[in-house]
């Protein structure tokens, strides 16, 4: 990440490689991991998931959305390119659907590539796009007045992302700047009384088994003993990484990386939760469920 910082020689090329956070994306042109990057305000901290938009990697994109807390579906505004995404079969409205069946309470819609020439800044086109995809978005159960908010911006130029876009460049839009926005967003309840509980997302071996997730409640340190179920295996607690900096605990809402003791990486599938051997998940052979049919 600092690499990448040192690179930008601007704020727009800052954006675009924070966005392109993996080499792989960086190559190829399209996510196909849950890419990470990082970034603090003087009020919050922020874990960017940038999860894949190519309809060949819409599992990778679930286990991305499912460990955020604000979703941002970043549409493109240039003509022929948002009617391709929003029109039946584009993957718009399933990104939109699998954001909202993940859990994703507040959606925030960059419009993005208000600066191509097709668009240029263009109020119009900027309402177009916004009321084509809203009823959609309102069927799929976001509520317009509290749940979802639409912006403007430009990635590859860095407008209206930090700072908000000048008169000169966009005279109609008054709304603020994205990072303001969401900084002001106001602080999630957390669960820091409750037992750990840590569902794994994504496995892999390093010197060890490493298991990664989102903290959904309690805190746990290095040495604690913990249990991964539903199989009940007792593990211990080796190393702990937070936006990858190792650390001696960690909390609900942080996502980390944990190198567990007493069990090998092939024992272990995303879905697996690393839980309080004294209040662990529980089990079940029989639940109840809503089923999302997708587009087909």
């Amino acid at each position: 990440m600092r690499n990448l910082i040192k690179s930008a020689v601007d704020i727009g090329v800052y954006y675009v490689n924070l966005r392109s956070s993996t080499a792989q994306k960086r190559e190829k042109g399209k996510t196909v991991e849950v890419g990470r990057a990082y970034f603090e305000t003087d009020r919050k901290h922020f874990t960017i998931l940038d999860a894949p938009g190519h309809k060949s990697f819409v599992p990778n994109m679930i286990g991305g959305t499912a460990q955020a807390d604000l979703a941002v579906l970043v549409i493109s505004a240039r003509k022929g390119e948002f009617e391709t995404g929003f029109d039946r079969g584009g993957q718009t409205r399933e990104h939109a659907m699998l954001a909202k069946t993940a859990g994703v309470k507040h959606l925030v819609v960059l419009i993005n590539k208000m600066d191509d020439p097709t668009v240029m800044w263009s109020e119009a086109r900027y309402n177009e796009c916004k009321d084509k995809i809203l009823p959609y978005l309102k069927k799929l159960g976001f509520n317009a007045a509290k749940d979802l908010s639409f912006m403007p911006c430009s990635g590859q130029m860095g407008q209206n992302l930090k700072e908000p876009v000048g008169p000169e460049i966009c005279t109609w839009w008054k709304g603020g700047a994205f990072i303001p926005f969401i900084d002001a967003l106001p602080s999630l309840n957390r669960k820091m009384d409750g037992p750990f509980l840590m569902p794994v997302v994504e496995k892999f071996k390093d010197m060890g088994t490493v298991v990664m997730g989102k903290v959904e409640s309690g805190e746990a340190k290095k040495g604690q003993s913990l249990v991964l179920m539903p199989n009940r295996t007792p593990v211990i607690v080796d190393q702990l990484w937070s936006d990858d900096e190792e650390v001696s605990s960690v909390g609900p809402g942080e996502n980390i990386k944990v190198k567990l003791k007493g069990i090998e990486e092939d024992d272990v599938s995303p879905g697996f939760v690393l839980c309080d051997p004294n209040n662990p998940a529980r089990t079940a052979r029989v639940f109840d469920a809503q089923v999302c049919q997708g587009i087909h």
